[in-house]
């Protein structure tokens, strides 16, 4: 990967300058409140992280989820960044469509609750809000779980009560690729024209159960229908907004972003640079083909040996952009003005986005950084409070509402 990191500028303290001085009052302040309030993120994606590096729960691997150099997620700088309950994400990758998605899944899940018997003094499960808050008052990061992509379903309905059994709290609908509940933003193909039929049982369905509403991935077309289907607000767990990245339909547009809030729904933030400006997203697309290009001409593969010392070179010539934390406030403020302050929340998409984090927001442990800045543009203590955790509670307290009254 091709890397650049836009810094903040550092400017030394003086007595005499006051802005400097708000500014580290700020970021104290922010501190505090990160550590004050409940912190949620809908999104990360330390499961598969750890499947792909062969994880076992083993006592040699007792360290990877407490400390680790490794990936964006771990106990210490979870807690140092204020974060209580960071959903994880079960991942299914669009190949399983056809085999293998409900074995991947409780794989998964069983990992998840393999941490949790490891280290029962400083995580838990949760499956409710007011799980959440119980093992906070403990001291404990909650591991509540969303899974991400539906193919575990596997066309038998009982599946949706058997993921809630197993402690699935909101399903993304699809991933990259449309599959048998309904199209996906990253598919060209419109297999469906939106919901399967089999994918409206579903969205029912879990309406019933009391499992919330993903519209992450989705394609437009299956984000309408799913607003005239559910009962329930839904939440879009890890998107961010179309109109900063224009060519993205994976994120949201503001008639999308509109309807959701009238839903009663929130839409939680990526911190991806890519789902946060269009250009980085041109300019680090350009440099890759150049990159190639100049690997073609000499008859190299990245991969091959040869090729190491040609791309360490173009990479210092020719870094990568990123995204900065003043970006994702921006996003935020886009939600705000176009559906209000309940409507927006935090879904960084931590392990899932490789290297493409904005500066200022690198790990988990930087919470507080995006909060200085949403005190700086005056949100208030209790504007940051449904950002950080409110405004997804409220979502998901209706859901089990609206669950409890269709039985």
């Amino acid at each position: 990967m091709i890397r650049l990191t836009l810094f903040f500028v550092l400017i030394c303290l003086s007595s005499t300058s006051w802005a400097q001085q708000a500014t580290q009052q700020q970021l104290r302040k922010a501190n505090k409140l990160a550590h004050k309030y409940i912190i949620t993120d809908g999104h990360v994606d330390l499961p598969y992280r750890l499947r792909v590096q062969n994880f076992r729960l083993e006592r040699e691997y007792l360290g990877i989820p407490i400390e680790t150099k490794k990936g964006d997620f771990d106990y210490v700088r979870a807690k140092k960044g204020g974060l209580d309950a960071p959903f994880m994400s079960i991942y299914i990758p669009s190949s399983y469509e056809d085999a293998g998605a409900k074995l991947l899944a409780d794989s998964l899940i069983d990992m998840v609750e393999g941490i949790v018997e490891m280290h029962p003094d400083k995580f838990a499960l949760a499956g409710s809000p007011s799980e959440v808050e119980a093992n906070t008052k403990k001291g404990k990061i909650s591991l509540p779980m969303g899974m991400e992509n539906g193919a575990p379903i596997e066309g038998e309905l009982s599946n949706v009560q058997y993921f809630y059994d197993r402690g699935i709290r909101y399903i993304t609908l699809t991933h990259s690729k449309d599959n048998h509940i309904c199209d996906s933003s990253y598919d060209t193909t419109g297999t469906w024209n939106g919901l399967s039929p089999f994918g409206k049982e579903v969205v029912e369905e879990m309406n019933k159960v009391g499992i919330m509403v993903d519209i992450s991935h989705v394609s437009d077309r299956t984000f309408w229908q799913v607003m005239e289907l559910t009962k329930a607000p839904c939440i879009a767990s890890h998107s961010s907004c179309r109109v900063f990245t224009p060519d993205f339909e994976r994120n949201m547009n503001d008639e999308m972003i509109r309807r959701l809030g009238e839903n009663g729904g929130v839409i939680q933030i990526n911190f991806g640079s890519t789902f946060l400006d269009g250009k980085v997203q041109e300019y680090n697309d350009e440099k890759r083909a150049e990159l190639l290009s100049i690997l073609n001409e000499k008859g190299l593969h990245w991969q091959d040996d040869d090729a190491k010392p040609i791309i360490e070179e173009f990479r210092k010539t020719n870094p990568n952009l990123y995204a900065d934390v003043k970006t994702v406030a921006d996003h935020i403020d886009h939600v705000v003005k176009i559906a209000g302050i309940d409507h927006v929340g935090l879904g960084s998409d931590y392990d899932g986005v490789g290297d493409s984090l904005p500066t200022g927001l690198k790990d988990v442990s930087q919470y507080p950084n995006l909060l200085a800045e949403l005190l700086r543009r005056g949100y208030s203590k209790k504007d940051i409070e449904k950002i950080c955790y409110a405004n997804v509670w409220r979502v998901w307290n209706k859901v089990i509402e609206v669950s409890q009254k269709s039985k």
